[in-house]
């Protein structure tokens, strides 16, 4: 009996191999060092077929951040939506944004690398990706505002300038020049600092 022929790979799968096998290159090799025709060639596949799915090379590290970040996402979203008091929303939101850069600078580091490339071409993953924190943040202060926890402010101006008092703790080269710091309980201090402020 014939056996049935292999289907081929629809889009969604031929781009989420490519995803895989760059990520899994530029983590063994560095992004300077992979080519689009290492890529290719370890797929089975022409650089011309990996350009019909990423316009170049800085295009498929965007789309490697942006899954990685995702998850991040995901983590913050979790703890946005708690019923923990907004201080203890914001505390967690700064310290797990704190240890997953310190966890990609020492145990990750070519991960820790794709996502600075990112940050120096300012790529729209990044854009968003900043919004996204204050969209978490003001979401928090919202809730905050309604059960009184907060006082009145306007959550979204409060969040604009508690990112910015923040950076200093989601920046990946900024944690990179003070791993020997006590990043965690800076960001504690200085949420408690600014809660003080919100009351």
């Amino acid at each position: 009996m014939a056996l049935p022929a292999r289907a081929r790979p629809n889009a969604d799968e031929t781009r989420a191999r490519i995803l895989e096998k760059s990520e899994e290159l530029f983590r063994r090799l560095g992004f300077a060092k992979t080519a689009v025709a290492d890529i290719a060639a370890e797929l089975g596949m022409s650089p011309a077929n990996v350009y019909r799915f990423f316009a170049s090379k800085n295009a498929l590290v965007e789309a490697i951040c942006q899954q990685h970040l995702e998850r991040m996402h995901a983590d913050l979203t979790r703890i946005a939506a708690s019923n923990a008091p907004v201080v203890d929303r914001l505390e967690r939101f700064a310290v797990h944004v704190t240890r997953y850069h310190k966890a990609n600078f020492l145990h990750e580091r070519r991960l820790h690398d794709i996502v600075l490339v990112a940050l120096e071409h300012s790529w729209d993953s990044i854009m968003q990706h900043k919004a996204a924190l204050a969209g978490l943040i003001e979401s928090i202060l919202r809730s905050g505002v309604e059960t009184g926890e907060v006082g009145a402010i306007d959550p979204q101006q409060a969040s604009r300038v508690i990112m910015g008092c923040l950076t200093r703790f989601c920046h990946p080269m900024v944690i990179q020049q003070h791993l020997d710091d006590d990043l965690e309980g800076e960001a504690q201090a200085t949420v408690r600092f600014l809660a003080r402020a919100l009351r």
